[in-house]
């Protein structure tokens, strides 16, 4: 397998898995934030009051988003196998 074209499917695994993990920790941080701010104004200072809505927002994100996240893990298997299959049937040097 030539460098380059384990460097390029490399690149692209790394690049899907920010992509997939985007959304879910960007949601995350703002509920966070948010629970955040109300604890800090109400002064209620309960460390497991951040977890039910965090799950929640989890949950509805995974809801929303799992069609385009499995789209996008489709796409990049269908396109690792036939680079795949383009490396073993390239002729030997």
């Amino acid at each position: 397998m030539n460098e380059a074209v384990f460097i390029d499917l490399l690149q692209n695994a790394v690049w899907l898995v920010i992509l997939l993990s985007a959304p879910l920790l960007i949601i995350n941080l703002m509920v966070g934030l948010a629970i955040s701010i109300v604890q800090a104004v109400t002064q209620i200072q309960e460390s497991t009051l951040t977890f039910v809505p965090k799950v929640l927002a989890t949950f509805l994100v995974l809801v929303l988003a799992g069609p385009w996240m499995t789209q996008m893990v489709v796409d990049y298997s269908q396109r690792l196998f036939h680079q795949l299959v383009e490396v073993a049937q390239a002729p030997k040097k």
